[in-house]
């Protein structure tokens, strides 16, 4: 059983910058961040290979969100700028016991407690 642990949320002014870092306590293969804001479903932002040379974004974050993985120190982060009101909410980080890159949270089979960004306007 793999667990992940999340760091690095809080509160930001729009505009505003934040890295949320997830630490694995064993070897994953996919790794992906979601988030949830309140009253929503689940949304997925990013996902990364393995090698960490295949990455994808969902429409909402492109160009604004960075992932990216240290396979060293079975981590993996989430470099976000230029943040909006809108990013407000729990943001959880999973991983995935397969090499296929997919944005179904149900395909995931580990989670992080999550943890809260807040974006003031």
């Amino acid at each position: 059983q793999v667990q992940l642990v999340e760091s690095g949320g809080g509160l930001v002014q729009a505009g505003g910058s934040l890295r949320l870092s997830c630490a694995a306590s064993g070897r994953t293969f996919l790794r992906g961040w979601f988030r949830q804001a309140p009253g929503k479903e689940r949304e997925f932002l990013a996902a990364i290979s393995w090698s960490g040379g295949s990455t994808y974004y969902a429409d909402s974050v492109k160009g604004r969100f960075t992932i990216s993985r240290d396979n060293a120190k079975n981590t993996v982060s989430l470099q976000m700028n230029s943040l909006k009101p809108e990013d407000t909410a729990v943001y959880y980080c999973a991983a995935r016991n397969d090499v296929v890159l997919t944005t179904n949270a149900l395909q995931y089979n580990y989670w992080g407690q999550g943890t809260q960004v807040t974006v003031s306007s």
